[in-house]
Parts: C-alpha cells; sequence; structure tokens
C-alpha cells in the first residue's frame, strides 16, 4: 500500500463571493488573523505527512505562487532591520522537505477536471484533496485523522459532517452502511434538493481517493454549466472499490462564506497567541453594542 505523499489543491475558482476583495487577489489568500486561508490548508496537509503540494490554479493566482516562494527582498529588508522573528515567520512558511508545483486549470470546467489537471504530477499514488475554503480547527488536523483511516484500511476516505436538511443542496450528500465499525458510503449526490437527499451526511473540503478516481474522472460526462464533478466520479469509483466516510473531530467554518469567514476570523483571533485575550477583552466590553 502506497503512503500518503502528495495533496491537491484546487485554487482556480474566482472567489465571486467575496467580490470587490477578490478582483486583484485570489480568495484562498483572504487571510484568517496573519494567515491567508491557503497557508492554514497547507500546514494541514503538511502535518498529515504530505510532502508534495500540487496547485491547480488559473488566471489572477500569481499572488499564491508569490506566497509560497523565496522573497529575497523582503527578507534582506527584515534581516537588515534585524527584525528576526518576523524573518522566521517569513522563510519557516513550509518544512524544507515539502515542495510546490503548479498546474493550470485552462478552463473552469469544474472540481472533477480541476483534479483532472492534477493527473500528470499525482501519477500512480493515492492523494489528498484539500479545499482551502473550508477552515478546519482541530487538535489533530483532520486529514491526518484521514490519513490515519487510509494506513488502516487502504480505501478512499472522505471528510463528512451533519448539515441543516435545507442546506443538503450545498453539499456533496453520502448514504452509508455500517461495515466493521465503518461507515462505508453506498450513495453520493451532488447538492440534492432537501427533499430528495439520502441523508444530512455532508461532504467538506476533504478528500483522500486512490488514483483509479482518475479512470472515472475521464469517463464522467459534463454536467450542469458543463462541469465535470468531482462527485460524479466518486459516485462511479464506489461502485468497484470501498469509499469511507469519516465524521471528523473538529468545527469547520466554510470560508467560502462572508458569515463562515466573520466566524473563523473570531474564533482564530480570541486565540491568537499576540492579540487574543486584547480581542477577547474588547469583544466582551462591547458586548451588546455591534450593529449601532
Amino acid at each position: 500500500m502506497k503512503p500518503i505523499r502528495k495533496a491537491v489543491f484546487p485554487v482556480a475558482g474566482l472567489g465571486s463571493r467575496f467580490l470587490p476583495a477578490t478582483k486583484a487577489s485570489p480568495k484562498e489568500m483572504l487571510p484568517v488573523v496573519d494567515k491567508p486561508l491557503i497557508q492554514y490548508a497547507a500546514e494541514e496537509a503538511v502535518a498529515a505527512g504530505i510532502t508534495e503540494l500540487i496547485f491547480v490554479t488559473g488566471r489572477g493566482k500569481r499572488a499564491i505562487e508569490d506566497h509560497f516562494d523565496k522573497a529575497y527582498e523582503l527578507e534582506a529588508e527584515l534581516e537588515q532591520r534585524g527584525k528576526t522573528k518576523l524573518l522566521e515567520n517569513v522563510r519557516g512558511l513550509l518544512p524544507k522537505n515539502v515542495s510546490c508545483v503548479y498546474v493550470r486549470q485552462p478552463e473552469a470546467l469544474g472540481l472533477g477536471h480541476a483534479i483532472l489537471c492534477a493527473e500528470p504530477l499525482v501519477g500512480d499514488e493515492p492523494f489528498a484533496i484539500l479545499l482551502a475554503d473550508d477552515l478546519i480547527d482541530a487538535k489533530k488536523p483532520v486529514l491526518k485523522q484521514m490519513v490515519d483511516l487510509y494506513n488502516e484500511t487502504g480505501s478512499s476516505v472522505l471528510g463528512v459532517q451533519q448539515v441543516a436538511r435545507e442546506e443538503t443542496k450545498q453539499y456533496g450528500i453520502v448514504a452509508t452502511q455500517e461495515k466493521n465499525t465503518l461507515q462505508k458510503i453506498i450513495e453520493i449526490v451532488e447538492k440534492p434538493e432537501p427533499d430528495k437527499a439520502p441523508s444530512t451526511l455532508g461532504v467538506v473540503g476533504r478528500y483522500l481517493l486512490t488514483p483509479e478516481i482518475f479512470d472515472y474522472l475521464r469517463q464522467t460526462q459534463p454536467g450542469s454549466g458543463g462541469e465535470i464533478q468531482l462527485t460524479d466520479g466518486i459516485a462511479r469509483l464506489l461502485k468497484d472499490q470501498d469509499v469511507l466516510a469519516l465524521p471528523f473531530d473538529g468545527v469547520r467554518y466554510d470560508c467560502g462564506s462572508k458569515l463562515g469567514y466573520l466566524k473563523a476570523t473570531i474564533a482564530f483571533g480570541v486565540r491568537h497567541h499576540e492579540v487574543g485575550q486584547q480581542f477577547l477583552e474588547w469583544l466582551k466590553l462591547h458586548e451588546g453594542s455591534y450593529g449601532n
């Protein structure tokens, strides 16, 4: 059984829900306190043992490459001014044994198509997919929880959580059956209407898949909007292989929405090592005055 060494980050989306903030800057670079969303996702991958980060980019995403690249002028300026701590932060974004590679998605043809764009870099290996929009706060990183389950079973794993019935049309929804204390997925449907959803167990932005998914994605016909859905490929995969659902331990913030992003900012802000206590005191002091 091959180890999980590679993670794919689909980052070619427009981020239209955050316009005009994302007009000239990728949504994945939106900061939660002092780190962009994409860095939180990259750190989660590294904590799970990933050593190769594969970014599927598009037009206007150069800032992501620059973020993980060496910044010679900035580092020289910080060093000259004796700002050692800041210099360490800039230089230490990723461990030295972790590499970043980039591939373009030439057209916005769906998440499944974005994953297919990464196939030449992934090769014949199991791999992870992380959507940076989903910021998950967990003592044990969610991807590490999933990798541990893969190491036990050799099966693909999807991170899932219970969602409100009226929200099923925002998620891929799975139906499961118990198999030796594990939750085996028997059905997956992309964004079903509440009355047609097979359950309220929604897939969040964490996937761990065997390389056979590429074969099924190539067989998947474009659906609504001409997009190739990753969900449709997984639906084909689970007919031939076990695909497991993992109700992870942790709190997910949907940072693809303004409300989720604000919640994440507060949750991470009150715990920040520099400003957390002061921020919490400010929130308590001004409680009841918001919106005035």
